[in-house]
């Protein structure tokens, strides 16, 4: 099991950047996706996408964030993508409907984010469960609902297909 115990830096700094990208050509840049929900987290135990035991524990003043450079050896590298998140999009039909939903999910502790009028809860478990807890708002409809799913950084999924997110021009 490999110990981190820092974090080197961001794969788009430019110090890194280069030699990340002689790296990526070789495959020699192993991938470790963390759930958005573990990227605060400063101990974790985790496998790569190639393999390998991580046994994370980082100071108190760093954190782990997408693109985090955790080995940059002359032969390999690992980076941290962070992973896809899911979110519960609840539509609130009136203003009373709108404080109901927001008094469920403070009470139940959901992390949540807005946009307008619509609260996004974070999927940290199965859909069917965050339903059930709003089953009545549902049914009589007055919170329409829809699951979505987003990237932590449209730079990183770009960077998950390819292995590095920009285009070549010398025909690779």
């Amino acid at each position: 099991m490999l110990r981190i115990e820092c974090v080197l830096g961001s794969r788009v700094e430019p110090e890194l950047s280069e030699q990340l990208h002689r790296l990526e050509h070789r495959g020699a840049v192993d991938i470790v996706n963390v759930p958005v929900v573990d990227l605060a987290r400063r101990r974790l135990l985790i496998t790569t996408c190639g393999g390998e035991e991580l046994a994370i524990a980082l100071p108190r003043h760093q954190k782990l964030f997408d693109g985090a450079v955790l080995l940059l050896e002359e032969e390999r590298a690992i980076v941290v993508r962070a992973a896809t998140e899911r979110w519960l999009r609840l539509e609130p039909r009136s203003l009373s409907d709108a404080i109901e939903l927001g008094y469920q999910a403070g009470n139940l502790h959901w992390r949540v984010r807005f946009e307008g009028e619509v609260l996004l809860v974070a999927l940290e478990g199965r859909p069917e469960d965050y339903l059930a807890r709003l089953e009545g708002l549902i049914e009589s409809r007055r919170v329409g609902v829809n699951v979505v799913e987003e990237a932590a950084d449209q730079e990183v999924a770009a960077f998950a297909e390819d292995g590095h997110p920009h285009s070549h021009g010398h025909g690779h």
